[in-house]
């Protein structure tokens, strides 16, 4: 992952500078980093936060769907971004036996199915069971529902991702 910078520094960075700072954190996302250089500059981190929320969900639907196909399946054995490596480590994913990766494998394809969109969960501080469980939960809920659930998990992620890169 990169350096920590403050928010004075990701103020005076070079739209493209700021791009490569922030593309990742969403999730082959680099275009919500675009259109936030171009608000600045920000206070804290935090109104970073909410004007790269408010981009994500002023952008429309396809958009918004397009983002969250961005998202790799949990416990998938597939290539990921630095970060999701890192969040699906610290929830002991890389971990599943057969049978466990059998069943996340079998509830994220049920999952798509019926949503059009990967199962998206802030898995900072969570086990691989509160994740199985999550997801066995959020598979019977409504389309509507869900998708602001999936929008909502994304702020949680973004969230974390950048208090982990921004001082203050």
């Amino acid at each position: 992952m990169s350096a920590r910078v403050t928010i004075g520094e990701l103020n005076g960075m070079t739209p493209e500078r700021l791009v490569e700072a922030l593309g990742g954190i969403y999730e082959h996302s680099p275009w919500v980093a675009e259109r936030a250089a171009a608000g600045r500059p920000y206070a804290s981190r935090q109104e970073l936060h909410a004007a790269m929320e408010r981009t994500v969900r002023e952008s429309g639907e396809q958009a918004v769907l397009t983002l969250l196909r961005q998202h790799p399946d949990l416990g998938a054995r597939l290539a990921m971004s630095e970060h999701s490596v890192a969040e699906q480590q610290g929830a002991g994913l890389d971990r599943l036996s057969p049978e466990e990766f059998e069943t996340f494998s079998a509830l994220n394809r049920q999952y798509v199915e019926r949503f059009g969109f990967p199962f998206i969960l802030a898995v900072k501080g969570k086990d691989k069971d509160g994740i199985l469980q999550a997801l066995r939960e959020r598979t019977l809920r409504e389309r509507e529902a869900e998708l602001e659930q999936a929008l909502r998990e994304i702020g949680r992620i973004t969230g974390f991702r950048l208090a982990d890169l921004i001082d203050g």
